[in-house]
């Protein structure tokens, strides 16, 4: 009786497994080179491909960093995202004139507190409540205490008719 086997694959190369990534998404430099550290130990082998990749204008963290603001911005505030693109190793040069205006940020404050909470209360308690859900999506007090003094005037006003 024979058994089968598996076909052995070949190992893909360092360059390779980059521009596979790379075909499916944006990455950081720093994104990048941990998941090809995974597959190759010679740090210096995956800094030259990187240095290639971003010369050929393959992997850029500016195109990174404005992918993930454009995707991010409707729901995060600009703390939120400033830190998860310094942790993903993308240069605060690089992103801070992609970042939303402020009136950006409060439009966008606002309408995720409506959506979240749908009625306006304006009790204590629900105004802590708001303030922290608001402050956890990395919205600035400033900015914060503007979209719930909008909604508190919308619903008043709406309250008159």
């Amino acid at each position: 009786m024979l058994k089968w086997r598996k076909p052995v694959k070949a190992e893909k190369s360092l360059r390779a497994r980059a521009l596979d990534l790379l075909s499916r998404g944006e990455y950081s430099r720093l994104q990048l080179a941990q998941k090809l550290a995974k597959h190759s130990e010679d740090e210096a082998e995956i800094s030259a491909l990187l240095d290639d990749l971003a010369e050929r204008g393959w992997q850029s963290d500016e195109r990174y960093a404005e992918v993930l603001i454009h995707s991010k911005s409707q729901r995060l505030g600009n703390r939120r995202l400033q830190q998860e693109l310094q942790q993903k190793g993308v240069d605060a040069e690089l992103f801070q004139e992609a970042l939303p205006s402020r009136e950006a940020q409060l439009q966008t404050a606002l309408e995720v507190l409506m959506k979240k909470f749908k009625v306006y209360q304006d009790d204590a308690a629900c105004k802590a409540k708001y303030m922290r859900f608001l402050a956890y999506r990395g919205f600035d007090m400033g900015t914060i205490h503007d979209a719930i003094g909008q909604w508190r005037q919308q619903d008043d006003a709406d309250a008159m008719f």
